[in-house]
């Protein structure tokens, strides 16, 4: 018996807003929606292909009355796959995300940043191709 990795939930508090952010970032599309929730994935998940193997996960943002009060216990890390670290920041920092500092120090590879809601992420190396 196994299970599967089939979706990550995000508490917030404008479910439309952070989808759209995200959607622009990993090149998603928004597979459903209903009251207060809006899911998001680069695929449309059935249960039977779900069944037969390991597919990437959805995001599925879920509008929650609280705020975000620390630091994540768990974040996502994203890679840019057609230029570099630097560029992929300023994209993001386009979209709506900010940098941020948890501690992390000087001199790191990746770069921390926070969503519109301040959830944290990572922009790490680069999968572009070198010339």
């Amino acid at each position: 018996m196994t299970s599967r990795f089939t979706e990550l939930i995000v508490d917030c508090h404008d479910p439309e807003r952070l989808a759209a952010f995200w959607c622009a970032v990993l090149g998603f599309k928004v597979i459903d929606r209903s009251e207060g929730k809006v899911e998001i994935g680069s695929w449309e998940p059935t249960v039977e292909e779900v069944r037969a193997r390991q597919m990437p996960p959805t995001l599925l943002f879920i509008r929650v009355p609280e705020g975000k009060t620390m630091k994540n216990r768990l974040h996502l890390d994203v890679s840019p796959i057609d230029g570099s670290t630097d560029d992929e920041v300023a994209r993001l920092v386009g979209l709506g995300a900010t940098k941020a500092d948890v501690g992390q120090g000087p001199g790191r590879s990746w770069v921390v940043m926070a969503d519109p809601e301040g959830n944290e992420f990572d922009v790490v190396r680069t999968l572009a191709p070198s010339n």
